[in-house]
């Protein structure tokens, strides 16, 4: 039993190594010499545009351009059928081509309207264009009309009609006057989309009797002219100011469909007086701001290469003085079949796999179909090495001769696609690209890389010999890259002669020669040496190399890196460069280059010119401290510094920095008090009042700074009154009955004397009140407290010190702290729009009643729900006066309130108010199982959906069978009573996986399904909650393979063990005479008696379907029919059970059916 559980399991591992093979697709080279003698399938290399609208007045050309080997030929279809042009002199073909060109010189160009396809072919397919729509260019009159004068109060709104005729393509609308001048436009009259043009409200100027419409068709440069529109505006009776309506669209809502890629234009026009400003934003998001702009004065808005993200609501507003009005569309993008990957060519060789993809997008979801040179592939012949998939196509194993071109087209509502791939079956024996007897001649100790350029199909494999070797060239010193190419690492000149490339594959072998030839590398034996010249003398530079005598070098002189100087005293030898009179601008680094078509070798050398009496260097540093500092005209609030320069060190001093030691204060920290320029050694200091001044002085040049000089004397001024007040005064407060005042306090230096304090000043800015103040030091804060709730004060803050104060500072404003709101927002009122999403709306709450800043509202609301006692909170801006709750649950009690709130927080909320959302699509059902399995029947039972969103109308239920490559078959639906949760099915096939789909119904409709798969095995059933790897076709072939694999080991193990016993199966096999049977026994002449003599055959006429069970209409020779229904079984022995042997041993097999092991069948479909 061990040895064939390791063979079962060498058998395994090798088929899943056959399934995961596959052989890789050509590549072609692009060589024009060898594509020349290569066979190809047409392709479509330029075509006419899919809509073609032609100008009646010139000679119509149709483009189809194609290549392939050998030339394609052309045809055509018209409307659906063959289109032969010999028939008609008016229609000629380009040569070489399938172009047409008809002359529509005498002839109307309606006769040839219609849709044209070009079909390209040779004998290893066809190509086909696009359907190509031909339709001519339409510039019809304007339909005689009288129109009455249009008479109208001042005020009102007014549209002028245009209407044009439908032209082909459509026409172009401009309004002009009789002067053919354009006539003025602006936000209150402005021409819409479809030519009308708007008056938002009429003025007396609008009078006037030349109101024309022009419509200018383009492909036929013509302009049409409506008549002429006399208005009349009276002001016997104007109209009065009023809030805007919108003229277009019309109502509070509409939709617009756009197609991805298009341009989406949204147009809002309102009447109203004064004229409105219309604004546009969208509800969900940002407007895209690349693509986004405005015409028309603001009214028509557009967004360019539309997306799926520019779905959604967008709000045009229109407002004056009297009011605001706003419009809501809806926009849904849709979008025209697109390419995600388009299918690709390919060239295979005989016995190769390959796929052709064909991956589209859009919305909706377009469909794909499938044509073989041109022909829907359905109708094609059969090709059995062809698997067509929903989006690709599946080749294994290609035969020479089935190359052919594919059509993916792909439509849905919006538009089509179709794209053509060649599938390429060549079988070529190997040619060699690289040109023979090509020499590679390399440097010593270089790489070195022979090419073997191969083509060949199948891929022709490469190997490489070395003249006098017979084995073949590989090691550590030879690698051989994938494209053939042969890599030498390091050559030597061992390796120098012929080497032979050999290319070989099923269907002949190619060799090529080609020479590697080994060179000496290039050396300068003798290099040019520094040199040091006097002016006027002459210098030498030599330079000697060594090269490969077979190579032709060439020496080159560089200076610094660039040319020589085009000069005659520069005189360059075979291998020297010599100079004469030498200057000062000859001094440089020389360089000498030898250069042969292999390598090369570099020297230099630097020439210094030699003056007489050198120079010293000149040694540059920071400048030494100053010295002696000295005051004098001392002054109370000012001093005359004075001091004696260090020495600069060679680089010049800028400028000195005065610094200066507050002692009285701020002992040990010093001051930068000013600058002067490092020409003066003086400086006048202005001084503050009550400071121990002490002086130093630094010097600044190029190099950097010098240390500081020693300090000055002590100077101290006299104290005076502050000259400044405190800064960032600010007055807020914390509490509802307080005022914070805070500020920043003075510097020691600011305060100017002794004894510094604030005075803190305050009072009400509403009423007669006085000033209120106190004095505070050491502190920058005060608080006021027992203030009124959020009332505006004006406070100031004040230095004083010992010798008087600062002075008299500027108020500031602030507010005393905020309390609670006190009261609610009044006229709350709830507007539910749709089941998910209502509008609360509430007025402005009383300022008196804020108590402090108003920031802004929040509404609560929540589910009537016993389960749930969650709140939502939505906060809205101060200037808000409506919200809207989203994401609401369908046919649910909510109940809200709102609250204003400030600063403090939130006032009291409004009374609370409820509203019901109306119903909408029910969610999926709780669950979903199969039971009460039989041979024809089951039973669905479900749970009511969790949430109901309303009353359920009923049922849905559908389901449909899958085959053994998970294919879904004809889908069957029952609508059931909403009161019941199962239903029994009848009439089901066995040996049949079904999917089941259900979901709930409400008035508004299918909410979502859910969905369960089951198996109907024999008398089981097994379900299986989705598709998972076990239901994938691979997978179940791959099992079938091994059970089969198993149970004939397991027979042919029990056969061998009962060896010497005999079975009648004879009589059987006459009992269950079968057609399928029938040609066994022919072959055979009879079942036979099966004996120790046959221990190592199969049992013969058996079969096992490759899903793993045992269907009745495979064959009568099965172990199901011997066992009359039930399984066969095997006993200890391992002879056969059932109907084997008599009715009595039958009954009692099938009465301990459940005592006995398990039958062969029963284990491949339990492992199954």
């Amino acid at each position: 039993m061990e040895s064939i559980l390791q063979c079962v399991l060498h058998v395994s591992i090798t088929v899943l190594l056959l399934l995961g093979h596959m052989i890789t697709a050509l590549e072609v080279p692009l060589d024009p010499k060898l594509l020349e003698g290569l066979p190809q399938p047409p392709t479509i290399t330029h075509q006419s545009p899919k809509d073609y609208i032609v100008d009646p007045r010139e000679n119509i050309v149709v483009h189809c351009e194609a290549k392939g080997k050998p030339h394609p030929s052309f045809s055509w279809t018209r409307n659906g059928t063959h289109f032969d042009i010999d028939k008609d002199p008016k229609v000629m073909k380009k040569a070489g081509a399938g172009t047409l060109v008809i002359d529509i010189s005498g002839e109307k160009a309606e006769a040839y309207e219609g849709v044209y396809q070009c079909t390209a072919r040779n004998e290893h397919g066809a190509a086909v264009s696009n359907n190509i729509v031909i339709r001519q260019s339409r510039s019809p009159l304007w339909a005689k009309e009288r129109i009455e004068p249009i008479v109208a109060q001042e005020g009102v709104s007014l549209v002028l009609q245009c209407r044009p005729p439908a032209g082909l393509p459509p026409p172009i609308i401009f309004w002009m006057d009789n002067n053919f001048l354009r006539l003025p436009q602006n936000s209150r009259v402005s021409q819409a989309l479809n030519g009308d043009l708007y008056f938002s409200n009429v003025r007396a100027e609008d009078t006037r009797s030349d109101y024309i419409c022009y419509a200018r068709f383009p492909h036929t440069q013509t302009i049409q002219q409506k008549q002429p529109i006399t208005v009349r505006v009276l002001n016997d009776s104007p109209s009065g100011e009023r809030r805007p309506t919108f003229l277009v669209p019309s109502g509070a809502s509409s939709s617009a469909m756009v197609l991805r890629g298009d341009v989406l234009q949204l147009e809002c026009i309102a009447e109203g007086l004064p004229t409105p400003e219309i604004s546009w934003r969208k509800d969900s998001g940002d407007l895209p701001m690349n693509r986004t702009t405005l015409h028309n004065f603001q009214k028509t808005l557009m967004i360019s290469d539309v997306t799926e993200a520019d779905a959604g609501d967008y709000r045009c507003m229109a407002s004056n003085s009297q009011g605001a009005v706003y419009h809501i569309i809806t926009v849904t993008v849709k979008a025209a079949p697109y390419w995600i990957r388009t299918p690709k060519n390919l060239i295979l060789a005989p016995k190769e796999n390959g796929v052709l993809s064909c991956l589209p997008s859009g919305n909706p979801k377009p469909t794909i179909s499938w044509s073989m040179n041109g022909i829907p592939i359905e109708n094609s012949p059969r090709d059995p090495s062809r698997k067509v998939e929903e989006d690709s196509i599946i080749f294994s194993d290609v035969q020479p001769g089935s190359s052919a071109v594919y059509q993916c087209n792909t439509s849905n509502e919006f538009g089509y696609l179709l794209a053509n791939a060649f599938v390429n079956v060549l079988a070529e024996p190997p040619r060699v690209l690289t040109r023979p007897n090509k020499v590679y001649p390399v440097i010593t100790n270089g790489p070195a890389l022979l090419d073997c350029a191969t083509f060949g199909s199948p891929i022709p494999k490469i190997t490489w010999f070395k003249e006098g070797q017979n084995s073949v060239l590989d090691g550590d010193d030879y690698e051989q890259h994938k494209n053939g190419t042969l890599e030498i690492h390091t050559a030597q000149k061992a390796d120098s002669g012929k080497y032979t490339c050999v290319a070989m594959n099923s269907l002949g072998k190619k060799e090529n020669h080609v020479y590697l030839e080994v060179k000496e590398p290039t050396r300068i034996l003798k290099q040019p040496e520094y040199k040091v010249v006097q002016r006027n003398g002459n210098v030498l530079f030599e330079c000697k190399v060594k090269h490969d005598p077979s190579l032709i070098p060439t020496m080159t002189w560089l200076k610094n890196d660039g040319e020589l100087p085009d000069d005659e005293r520069f005189v360059v030898d075979m291998d020297s460069l010599t100079i004469y009179n030498v200057t000062e601008g000859d001094e440089g680094t020389y360089t000498c280059i030898m250069n042969t078509t292999l390598d090369q070798d570099t020297a230099s050398a630097k020439l210094t010119l030699m003056e007489a009496t050198p120079t010293p260097a000149i040694i540059y540093d920071q400048p030494d401290p100053p010295t002696d500092l000295e005051m004098t005209e001392l002054q109370a609030r000012s001093v005359q510094l004075t001091w004696v320069p260090g020495s600069d060190n060679n680089s010049p001093i800028q400028r000195f920095i005065i610094q200066y030691e507050d002692v009285l204060h701020q002992q040990g920290v010093w001051h930068n008090l000013t600058e002067v320029p490092g020409t003066k050694t003086t400086a006048h200091l202005e001084l503050s009042p009550y400071v121990l001044y002490t002086f130093r002085v630094l010097a600044v040049n190029e190099v950097g700074f010098s240390q500081p000089s020693y300090p000055s004397a002590r100077y101290q001024t006299e104290p005076a009154v502050p000259e400044e007040n405190p800064s960032e005064v600010d007055a807020a407060g914390n509490e509802h009955d307080n005022l914070v005042i805070s500020w920043k306090a003075l510097t020691s230096l600011q305060s100017n004397g002794p004894g510094l304090q604030y005075k803190v000043s305050w009072r009400q800015t509403d009423g007669d009140k006085d000033w209120e103040s106190v004095s505070v030091a050491n502190v920058s804060k005060y608080v006021v407290s027992g203030t009124p709730t959020y009332v505006k004060y004006e406070v100031k803050v004040q230095a004083v010190n010992d010798y008087g104060s600062a002075p008299e500072p500027n108020a500031i404003r602030g507010f005393s702290g905020e309390d609670l709101p006190m009261a609610p927002p009044e006229a709350v009122q709830v507007l539910v729009e749709n089941s998910t999403l209502a509008e609360v709306q509430w007025d402005p709450i009383n300022p008196q009643m804020v108590r402090g800043w108003l920031k802004g509202y929040k509404v609560y609301y929540w589910k009537e729900d016993p389960q749930i006692e969650e709140q939502k909170v939505l906060t809205f801006g101060r200037n808000k006066t409506q919200g809207k709750l989203a994401g609401l649950q369908p046919y649910s009690l909510y109940t809200f309130n709102v609250r204003a709130f400030n600063g403090k927080g939130e006032g009291p909320p409004s009374p609370n108010q409820q509203f019901n959302t109306p119903e909408g699509v029910p969610g999926p059902p709780a669950s979903l199982r199969i039971t009460n399995p039989s041979l024809d029947s089951l039973t669905v039972e479900w749970g009511p959906p969790v949430e109901l969103n309303g009353q359920l109308t009923g049922y849905t239920l559908r389901y449909q069978p899958i085959n053994s490559t998970n294919e879904l078959g004809p889908l069957e639906e029952v609508s059931l009573p909403a009161n019941k949760t199962s239903c029994t099915l009848h009439s089901l096939k066995y040996s049949t996986r079904y999917k089941f789909y259900l979901n709930a119904n409400t008035v508004k409709g299918a909410g979502p399904a859910v969905t369960e798969e089951t198996v109907i095995i024999m008398d089981e059933v097994i379900p299986s909650q989705q598709v998972d790897i076990a239901t994938q076709g691979w997978f179940i072939g791959l099992m079938c393979a091994i059970a089969l694999l198993i149970l004939v080991l397991l027979i042919a193990c029990f056969i061998k063990r009962n060896k010497g016993g005999k079975y009648p199966v004879k009589e059987k096999e006459d009992a269950h005479a079968d057609p399928e049977i029938q040609p066994m026994k022919d072959d055979d002449g009879t079942f036979g008696e099966y004996s120790d003599t046959e221990d190592h055959k199969p049992l013969k006429g058996s079969r096992t379907p490759s899903n793993g069970t045992v269907k009745k209409d495979d064959s009568d020779d099965s172990l199901v029919d011997y066992g009359e229904g039930g399984e066969g079984q095997f006993n200890e022995d391992g002879s056969f059970i059932g109907q084997y042997s008599g009715k009595k041993e039958r009954d009692t097999a099938e009465g301990n059916e459940s005592s006995e092991a398990p039958s062969p069948v029963n284990a491949m479909n339990s492992f199954v």
